[in-house]
């Protein structure tokens, strides 16, 4: 009897349950995979840097296709996501590039002289440029006020530029 090297499948789960089955799998001892990335996410009173799944519904697992179906016992697991009558393989170089993807965007961090609003409290939706940055803080010049402010660093999101 030969030996499949284990390759990269999705599976689909039930919604908002992606880190619950990456988590279950991951106990089971099944290798997977569940891409994050950090978002800011506004309530009526605060605003809060939370990880988000990058594919809402999907987690990737690395095992054998003969042992893929016995994932469908997982709870949150609703089904293996089929490509042309397989189940779908996710090559290792596009999961490298996902990966890449990642870092790339985490790295990106806020620079002197760019725009960024306010997303929440009495300034919400008024938008300022960076004079200065600290550790869990931000200065920023309002234009519109002829004012500097003081803001938390979690409570600004970036401006995109029109062209």
């Amino acid at each position: 009897m030969t030996t499949i090297k284990p390759q990269w499948y999705v599976l689909y789960t039930a919604p908002r349950a992606e880190k619950q089955v990456a988590q279950r799998l991951s106990s089971a001892g099944v290798h997977n995979w569940l891409p994050l990335h950090r978002s800011p996410r506004v309530w009526s009173d605060r605003v809060k840097i939370v990880e988000v799944p990058l594919f809402n519904s999907y987690v990737f697992v690395n095992c054998r296709e003969c042992d893929l179906r016995q994932l469908l016992n997982t709870y949150g697991v609703v089904k293996i996501v089929y490509y042309d009558g397989k189940p779908a393989l996710v090559r290792q170089s596009e999961i490298d590039a996902i990966k890449q993807f990642l870092e790339e965007a985490a790295c990106k961090k806020l620079c002197v002289g760019e725009e960024v609003e306010i997303l929440c409290g009495v300034m919400k939706n008024v938008s300022g440029k960076v004079k200065k940055i600290k550790k869990n803080h931000l200065i920023l010049y309002i234009e519109q006020l002829g004012a500097t402010v003081c803001v938390k660093l979690s409570d600004v999101a970036n401006v995109q530029q029109k062209k």
